[in-house]
């Protein structure tokens, strides 16, 4: 029987074309080259909605294409989360996704973390901004997070900065772990919020015994 699985991968650049949105790509293909089974594999950006963001965080309400995405997400067996660093830390844009997520929707789910920046001192930022926001949101993150700096885009992947990896190796490292964290689980299986929990006949019943107490009282 074959195994069905789904990758999503979020994408909060601004700009187009986007590094971020290049390095959501080639993180998405790692960690399908890695699996086996049926693979599908969605890129969303985050620039698309991001108006339909603001209007949910103001009504509460996600608008069709919004809750494409967050149902795309809630349904993935594995996600990618890539956000460029301003000011030391994520996006508002990709906070305030994250933010109108239904609650529990990442617990225990496999996620890799990515970032880009205009220089590599931006890396750190994963580590003390998205790694605890992940942790925080009961997600299983991936052990290797890449950063992706403007350099090694011009270098074509190839650090040649010092001995350190290069992103095509850091990529591929972390496509492998996230690829791991996901075979190791059952696929994901989303529950209908308005499926019902009891049966007709149950709940029949139940009322006709209740009719019939308040009878005898």
């Amino acid at each position: 029987m074959t195994i069905k699985r789904s990758i999503v991968a979020v994408a909060a650049g601004l700009s187009q074309p986007s590094s971020t949105r290049m390095l959501a790509d080639r993180l998405a293909a790692a960690v399908r080259q890695k699996l086996d089974g049926e693979i599908t594999v969605r890129v969303f950006e985050l620039r698309d909605v991001a108006h339909d963001i603001t209007d949910h965080l103001l009504t509460g309400f996600p608008s069709p294409a919004l809750k494409e995405v967050i149902d795309a997400v809630a349904a993935a067996d594995g996600l990618i989360a890539v956000s460029p660093i301003f000011n030391a830390s994520y996006s508002g844009l990709f906070k305030s996704f994250f933010d109108v997520l239904g609650d529990d929707v990442l617990r225990d789910k496999p996620v890799l973390l990515g970032a880009t920046g205009g220089t590599a001192r931006h890396s750190l930022a994963l580590e003390h901004a998205l790694r605890p926001m992940f942790a925080y949101l009961h997600a299983v993150v991936a052990p290797t997070a890449v950063f992706a700096a403007t350099e090694d885009w011009a270098a074509g992947g190839r650090d040649t900065r010092d001995t350190r990896d290069t992103l095509h190796e850091r990529i591929a490292r972390a496509g492998a772990e996230l690829a791991a964290l996901v075979a190791a689980r059952e696929p994901v299986t989303v529950k209908d919020p308005f499926e019902l929990t009891t049966s007709f006949e149950d709940l029949l019943g139940g009322q006709g015994r209740s009719v019939t107490n308040d009878l005898r009282l």
